[in-house]
């Protein structure tokens, strides 16, 4: 093959064969550079995506077409070739609105030594143009402009085109190469300029999928939120049963106060320019009950270092109407994991309850209390079997207000820790005129795999509960925080299922006034990388899971809030 190359090169040039040599295995290496790219062939009309091997068979055909020569306007027309369609335009990639994709690429060699590429058209948007050079070189743009760049190098290989796609419709990229001097040791000079090379970006659209469908509740009373989420939808609409618009409920959000008028069945409409898509039904009803949902129980895991790297988990004690105190079981596991098959436990943990900075009690060690091991039982937390471990906990009654309980290493030694905090008034006593538990958050450096944010929370009582759960990253930045998690993606499990997630809250006016209403600290009126979830969830328990939407790590604060 590498015979009928040179002769093929030599013979449309005019040249001997000893002048010019070019091997298959160039030519195979440079086919080979983009293994995983996805290459797009057209045929009957139909779109269908080849293999790599259908890449290297257009070598063949590549090789016979390299060596064209001709005149234009005294410019030499450089030998070139294109992969995977060396004889013609490109057939179009298509991709999906919305559908997150591989990068797509393809190759384009220069016999010649020295040369640019010129790279114009429309970038779709949502899309990122990248293209890397062998020799260092790149060019980029962004999604939905122009690009017109200029870039040295003998060989474009891909471009690369990365992201989601938004919007639908036909893009265009243009490639020219360009060639100056001459090359070592060879005939020619002066000015080259190679074919331009066009390739069609076909974004096409589908109708919304649910990724998140709306939860039926029961509630007492007071805000209702139901959530969904819908992928490639660019418009929503609520719907009560079935027929009737929800007047203002045209986001993935809903909110309304609960009362005899608000029962009934809701759907939410998801629409693009495909067309619409229905979620399945949730039902609201209402049952007056004196056993009110409500948090009774947070707990977070977490690598616990030292200074400010230990684990910290923060709760309100309060509720409209209540008065007097709340009892509390809060726990520092280190040890006691070791039986649960985690490795690197804290080997000595050490607990303290906070008021501000006042320090109110502190534990280490639990020295296998009755009191701490019977309250254990009744609020349903996992058994300490070692009297003699080094665990901590505290048994106490707190009035309503702001607390946090910290757990670090007694010695300055570092592991792995769980903190829980339990709201421990016996169920059969407790009524709406009892503190409970309003607020309950961690902070935490999120890593990544097993080292992510999971806080885990649990809503007891007998009827659904409104929370609003909130991941912040950057909105730190604001209190002194360093390091913090640049893109946090929030995401609430119950078990493996996941329930809801967001990525970026987008300023939602709903997410705004509820965490106003609950007194949450202010993200303001814009979108920023943090992410919040506002739904309403019967009882039960759930994990809210914090990770780097992109690999990225850093320091990340996760709240839940009780919404009345």
């Amino acid at each position: 093959m590498g015979r009928l190359v040179e002769l093929l090169t030599n013979a449309r040039r005019g040249l001997p064969s000893s002048r010019t040599r070019l091997s298959t295995a160039v030519l195979i290496a440079v086919l080979q550079r983009s293994p995983t790219a996805v290459v797009v062939a057209q045929s009957g009309g139909a779109v269908a995506a080849s293999t790599a091997g259908a890449v290297l068979r257009c070598a063949a055909l590549a090789a016979a077409s390299l060596g064209a020569v001709d005149s234009m306007a005294g410019a030499t027309l450089l030998a070139t070739t294109l992969t995977p369609n060396p004889t013609g335009p490109l057939p179009p990639f298509v991709v999906t609105v919305g559908a997150p994709i591989t990068p797509l690429g393809f190759t384009i060699a220069n016999l010649i030594t020295i040369g640019s590429w010129k790279v114009s058209g429309t970038v779709p948007p949502g899309m990122t143009l990248t293209t890397v050079q062998p020799n260092g070189g790149s060019l980029t743009g962004p999604g939905g402009g122009n690009l017109d760049a200029t870039n040295a190098t003998n060989t474009l290989t891909t471009p690369l085109l990365e992201g989601t796609p938004t919007t639908p419709g036909t893009y265009t990229l243009n490639l020219q190469g360009f060639w100056y001097g001459g090359e070592s040791g060879g005939p020619y000079g002066g000015k080259g300029v190679s074919s331009v090379f066009s390739f069609t970006i076909i974004v096409s659209a589908v109708a919304p999928e649910f990724t998140a469908q709306p939860i039926s509740v029961e509630v007492a009373g007071g805000t209702v939120a139901l959530s969904a989420a819908a992928s490639y939808a660019t418009s929503y609409q609520w719907m009560l049963n079935g027929s009737t618009p929800v007047t203002g409920a045209t986001g993935p959000i809903l909110v309304i106060d609960a009362g005899e008028s608000s029962a009934g069945s809701y759907t939410c409409v998801a629409t693009n320019a495909v067309g619409s898509t229905i979620s399945r039904p949730a039902t609201v009803s209402v049952s007056p009950t004196e056993d009110l949902g409500r948090l009774v129980n947070i707990s977070a895991r977490s690598q616990v270092g030292t200074g400010g790297n230990i684990l910290i988990a923060g709760f309100v004690i309060g509720g409209q109407g209540t008065s007097g105190t709340e009892s509390l079981l809060i726990r520092g596991s280190g040890p006691a994991l070791t039986a649960l098959q985690v490795a690197g436990a804290l080997p000595d943990p050490q607990i303290q309850l906070f008021s501000g900075s006042a320090l109110l009690n502190q534990d280490d060690g639990w020295m296998g209390s009755s009191l701490i091991s019977s309250t254990a039982a009744t609020v349903g937390a996992f058994a300490w079997t070692d009297p003699s471990s080094l665990d901590s906990a505290l048994v106490v009654a707190k009035p309503s207000g702001a607390y946090t309980a910290q757990v670090s290493g007694a010695s300055g030694d570092t592991g792995v820790a769980l903190v829980e905090v339990y709201d421990a008034t016996p169920a059969a006593s407790y009524n709406p005129t009892i503190p409970r538990l309003i607020n309950i958050s961690t902070r935490v450096k999120v890593g990544t795999g097993g080292n992510i944010l999971i806080a885990g929370f649990v809503i007891g009582g007998s009827t659904a509960r409104t929370v609003l759960v909130r991941a912040s990253g950057p909105a730190l930045n604001g209190f002194g925080v360093v390091g913090t998690l640049p893109d946090p993606l929030l995401q609430l499990f119950s078990g493996s299922t996941v329930l809801a997630s967001d990525q970026g809250w987008e300023g939602d006016a709903n997410i705004a006034g509820a965490a106003a209403s609950v007194g949450a600290f202010s993200w303001g009126d814009s979108a920023t990388a943090d992410s919040a979830l506002l739904v309403s969830l019967p009882p039960g328990a759930y994990t809210a899971q914090v990770s780097g939407a992109s690999g990225d790590t850093g320091v990340a604060l996760v709240e839940v809030y009780e919404v009345p």
